[in-house]
């Protein structure tokens, strides 16, 4: 099985960096192949819309840092994103990865409707902020990260599960010790779902 963590956290000790190597050690501990892009050390430019990727399906620009992580998504069987929230949404570097990457997850069809390209993959999405819950789902804090990041994946075709970290203000820095069995849970169904599929 191979696994793919994405960080779009700025902070390399931060709360999202421990989520992701919790996952990472789950993974391994279970024999998996763990490869690891954080994103704010990669030198990629952003998307110029020139939409030429939606008739090539690859991205026009100069070859950079987004098309080879675009080649490692498209080997990997999980896929694990970790992202804080600002205003609601993704960080913005991760979020410029992503639009650079659509002729990876999708397709369209002669009448332009999306066409899924990651069909059958399963992706985590991990995502922090400092709005407690339950107010972080009220106000679509980690959840309007959650969402953006679901409707990628679901456009892809792939099977998306989900960890809010809410009210990070209350002990920055560290995940809590709930959450972090949670995390450890959830690789460990992801691992069962997988092999069982291989």
């Amino acid at each position: 099985m191979k696994a793919l963590i994405i960080n779009g956290s700025p902070r390399p000790q931060g709360v999202i960096a421990q989520a992701l190597d919790t996952a990472a050690d789950e993974l391994r501990q279970a024999g998996a192949d763990v490869d690891r892009i954080d994103v704010y050390r990669e030198e990629f430019h952003a998307c110029v819309g020139c939409m030429q990727c939606r008739t090539t399906a690859i991205c026009s620009l100069p070859r950079d840092a987004a098309h080879t992580a675009g080649e490692r998504i498209a080997t990997a069987d999980l896929l694990i994103v970790g992202t804080p929230t600002y205003w609601g949404g993704m960080s913005a570097r991760l979020k410029m990865l992503f639009e650079r990457l659509v002729p990876l997850f999708m397709g369209e069809s002669a009448l332009g409707i999306p066409q899924p390209r990651q069909k059958g993959k399963r992706a985590l999405v991990i995502a922090a902020c400092t709005t407690p819950w339950p107010f972080n789902l009220w106000m679509r804090q980690s959840r309007g990260a959650v969402q953006s990041l679901y409707e990628i994946f679901h456009t892809g075709g792939m099977k998306t599960h989900a960890i809010q970290l809410a009210g990070t203000r209350k002990e920055p820095g560290k995940l809590p010790d709930k959450k972090r069995g949670q995390i450890i849970r959830r690789m460990k169904k992801e691992i069962k779902i997988i092999d069982k599929h291989q």
